[in-house]
């Protein structure tokens, strides 16, 4: 983890964050109250699995189309982890 200063292969190599959301990832979908820089930077600085970031849209009862983000983590733990801390940092500022 990049707080306590250790080394991340994948960081390294460029691998931790994909393009796609691979169907093994366990997703985490809700609003953005924040910048996504902000919850990028978190999971970069806090976890240390391989994720992927990005929109999610889904069909609301009445039809409308509603968009939101998802945060998928290959590591269940992590995603655990990430939807238990989202609320203290995904704050409208």
């Amino acid at each position: 983890m990049l707080k306590h200063y250790e080394v991340n292969p994948l960081n390294v190599h460029q691998l931790r964050r994909v393009d796609h959301c691979p169907p093994h990832f366990t997703p985490v979908t809700f609003n953005l109250s924040t910048s996504e820089k902000v919850i990028t930077d978190w999971i970069w600085e806090n976890l240390q699995g391989r994720f992927y970031f990005g929109d999610q849209y889904s069909i609301k009862e009445d039809g409308n189309i509603d968009l939101g983000k998802t945060a998928s983590f290959e590591l269940p733990g992590e995603a655990s982890y990430f939807a238990l801390m989202l609320s203290s940092f995904n704050k409208f500022e």
